[in-house]
């Protein structure tokens, strides 16, 4: 395996596992992304992550775009995600009209995320946190 991949079993790959977090899982509205959380889904086990780009967003090159900064940022991030979750992004419409890089979606998509990990059970507090 690659030092910096997202390995395969963090990723979410199957129809059936996409759908249990449509149906059963928390929703998170952003600016650019709904994002679901489906928490449960493997106790004890890292968060997969999975993403959702239509052709709504744009053209393929646009797509293309919004999907490696996702993947990027979940691969940097996965170890503030909470534990035992699925994690499922979903890119609105008009995301692929700004031009949204790194820090953008960090910055739209970490707070909530660090705030469901907070909440988690048996998750250890980030240091200087309560």
């Amino acid at each position: 395996m690659r030092p910096h991949a997202l390995p395969r079993q963090l990723r979410i790959r199957r129809r059936a596992e996409y759908t249990a977090c449509y149906e059963r899982g928390r929703r998170f509205h952003t600016e650019h992304f709904l994002v679901f959380v489906l928490s449960g889904a493997q106790p004890e086990a890292s968060a997969r992550t999975g993403m959702a780009v239509s052709r709504k967003v744009g053209k393929a090159v646009t797509r293309n775009r919004v999907k490696r900064l996702l993947r990027e940022f979940f691969r940097l991030h996965r170890e503030e995600l909470p534990v035992g979750v699925h994690i499922v992004a979903v890119a609105k419409k008009h995301a692929g009209q700004v031009a949204l890089d790194l820090t953008g979606v960090t910055a739209e998509l970490l707070p909530p995320l660090r705030r469901l990990a907070r909440r988690a059970p048996g998750r250890p507090a980030p240091e200087g946190q309560p």
